[in-house]
């Protein structure tokens, strides 16, 4: 017997796989590729709207526009403690907290994408994105994560939160 929140997940399967039978092939492509820099392509027919994306694992980092990228070229807004810092507290409600407080600034500047938290492990101190991640410890990294990921999507509107966990590949 499925309890109900394996119901909920398998009724909202069936939803997301009945949406996407009745995307073309090219609009499941353009679902894959970005309009610009911080965009993504909307797809009318079906009424998906473009979505803005930040970086910002520390604070929103909003840039004045589509199409700039870099320091000096965002928004304003808060900048939070870095991960390793906030793990060192081993607060999942702190983390929580400030995962809300995150999307409710998110939602301020019109981002319905947070490009965080970084919930990859800590393997080498050679890795210059170190501060972006909770700790060496999955089972504390683990917790903060899910409490991280949580807390942005406790604000209404914000529709993800997107890991990113392998940026040694993508340097390849």
């Amino acid at each position: 017997m499925m309890d109900s929140g394996q119901s909920h997940t398998s009724d909202l399967t069936a939803r997301i796989d009945e949406f996407l039978g009745q995307l073309t092939l090219e609009e499941k492509a353009a679902l894959t590729a970005g309009r610009d820099l911080w965009t993504t392509q909307p797809i009318e027919r079906p009424g998906i709207p473009s979505l803005w994306l930040t970086d910002g694992p520390t604070g929103p980092q909003k840039a004045r526009n589509a199409t700039e990228i870099g320091p000096g070229e965002s928004l304003p807004s808060t900048c939070f403690p870095t991960a390793s810092a906030v793990a060192a507290t081993w607060d999942v409600d702190l983390v929580r907290e400030m995962g809300h407080a995150l999307g409710a600034e998110c939602q301020a500047e019109g981002v319905q994408v947070l490009l965080g938290p970084g919930v990859n492990l800590k393997r080498s101190p050679l890795c210059g994105r170190n501060f972006e991640y909770y700790s060496e410890d999955p089972s504390l990294s683990g917790k903060l994560a899910a409490f991280g990921v949580i807390g942005p999507q406790t604000v209404e509107q914000m529709l993800a939160v997107v890991n990113q966990s392998d940026h040694v590949s993508q340097l390849r």
